[in-house]
């Protein structure tokens, strides 16, 4: 069997009708669109809803706005402190570990509770999350968050904090 014998089964393809083909054929004349008004014309612009404000026009096209100085942080927790196998925390061994994704600010909370020293160092902290770690004789080192591509002018949210 070769791919010049493959062939649909009988019956199960059509030809496609043409229609307006003159008076004497079948689908000729008017075509199937009825006499004269606008489903006769073929310039109806798709959307067109007859006058009334079209449904693209009547939806909103955006919500609010996305601010760009916004600084994200990728939060790790002291339950997550708790069960991390070391003494010396930072962003570069959580993500070695797989805890914190390779980009992105690192932020300490303090869900949970810490019972070990530890000396751990992230871009921030929650005050409960730095009261619990120096309660339990550990040390917290606020790292700089790196340069972002934009010089830290007069109320740039880098220099506000």
């Amino acid at each position: 069997m070769k791919v010049h014998d493959l062939a649909p089964p009988p019956g199960s393809t059509h030809p496609r009708r043409r229609v307006g083909r003159g008076t004497g054929g079948k689908g000729g004349k008017t075509a199937g669109r009825g006499t004269k008004g606008q489903g006769a014309r073929n310039n109806i612009k798709p959307g067109f809803e007859g006058g009334q404000l079209p449904l693209v026009q009547r939806i909103p096209k955006l919500k609010g706005f996305k601010n760009p100085f916004r600084i994200e942080y990728v939060v790790v927790n002291l339950d997550t402190l708790e069960a991390f196998e070391g003494d010396v925390v930072s962003p570069e061994t959580l993500r070695d570990v797989g805890l914190v994704h390779k980009h992105g600010l690192v932020k300490v909370l303090g869900r949970g509770e810490l019972t070990r020293k530890l000396q751990v160092s992230a871009h921030g902290f929650s005050a409960s999350a730095r009261a619990a770690i120096e309660g339990a004789g550990g040390t917290v080192t606020v790292l700089d968050p790196p340069f972002r591509g934009r010089p830290a002018a007069k109320g740039n949210a880098l220099t506000n904090r």
